[in-house]
């Protein structure tokens, strides 16, 4: 897959394209299935997959104060969309004078005259164009006057839950993390480098990993049971998001405590840890000894629910056999 910047960074002889817009914060499993019916018309027909988005997201212009935190960095939405056989990913940077573009322009510069858009693959409620004031019906419109095939896809559910970025925002934020891994389609993570911490766990309590400070969303503050992936490994991990009240107020930060270190030197200077289930709320304890003590005792609960799941992964693949 390759990343482009810029319309005029596409070679002008390239094959017609099959397109998809949006911002696919979290790539989500209604984003792939938008990006994975897209590649399908476009093999179908030997163009070009091209996903089209924008950045930075579109409310850190429109409306800073109410601009969301993101699920997926450009970088990691990159990685994620080009596993699902893209071609091309175009990443506009969105200004307020793309922001004021009408309709009719950004169907006629961009779909059209930018990457040469043979088909246009959509959901149900995609809106474009200054004050989103294009719609499917004006789509569909522009699509019959300029020729090209719009295939808009139905809106998806998962047990009865609509799929949207917005949503699973707020159940990370609730700590509701099953819920939102059904929606991901995977786990919810967070990625960063590895930065050195106060070194309070390993002197008082337990040696951790500290996640760099990040301004894309994090769980709600707790602990949680995690793995966590350093230099291609992965590891059955304890994880607190939280501001140690028991040392006083702090900045939220992600700690993650391997449950098979064995006081050997890490060789990672980044760190992607994976949520699986939240154990409790982060809360004061009276002294770092009862703090560690909790702390072991979390592990505990950890390594027993890292059993049953290889249990349930052992039975899950007898039955497939």
């Amino acid at each position: 897959m390759r990343l482009i910047r810029k319309l005029d960074e596409l070679a002008p002889a390239r094959h017609p394209t099959v397109v998809t817009v949006g911002n696919f914060d979290g790539v989500h499993v209604a984003h792939q299935m938008l990006l994975r019916r897209m590649v399908e018309r476009a093999r179908a027909r030997s163009a070009a997959a091209l996903a089209l988005t924008f950045e930075p997201h579109p409310a850190k212009i429109l409306t800073p104060e109410r601009a969301p935190k993101l699920l997926t960095p450009l970088p990691e939405k990159a990685r994620l969309i080009e596993a699902l056989g893209i071609d091309f990913l175009v990443a506009l940077p969105f200004t307020a004078g793309f922001a004021r573009m009408s309709p009719s322009d950004f169907v006629r510069d961009v779909l059209v005259g930018g990457l040469r858009a043979a088909a246009v693959v959509v959901g149900p409620n995609f809106r474009f164009g200054y004050r989103q004031a294009g719609d499917i019906e004006h789509l569909a419109q522009f699509a019959r006057d300029y020729g090209f095939e719009l295939d808009i896809l139905q809106a998806l559910k998962v047990r009865g839950q609509a799929v949207s970025s917005t949503k699973i925002r707020e159940l990370v934020a609730l700590g509701r993390l099953h819920l939102a891994g059904r929606l991901l389609g995977r786990a919810f993570s967070v990625s960063g480098p590895i930065v050195r911490g106060l070194g309070i766990g390993r002197e008082q309590t337990v040696p951790t990993l500290n996640l760099a400070p990040t301004d894309r969303q994090l769980p709600k503050t707790g602990v949680y049971v995690a793995r966590t992936r350093l230099a291609g490994r992965e590891h059955e991990s304890v994880v607190n998001v939280g501001r140690k009240p028991t040392f006083g107020e702090h900045e939220v930060t992600v700690e993650s405590f391997l449950l098979d270190y064995r006081d050997g030197r890490i060789e990672a200077d980044e760190m992607t840890i994976e949520f699986l289930h939240r154990l409790r709320d982060e809360r004061k304890f009276p002294d770092a000894a009862a703090l560690k003590t909790q702390i072991l005792k979390d592990a505990g609960r950890a390594l027993r629910l890292f059993r049953l799941l290889r249990l349930f992964e052992v039975h899950s693949l007898k039955a497939l056999e």
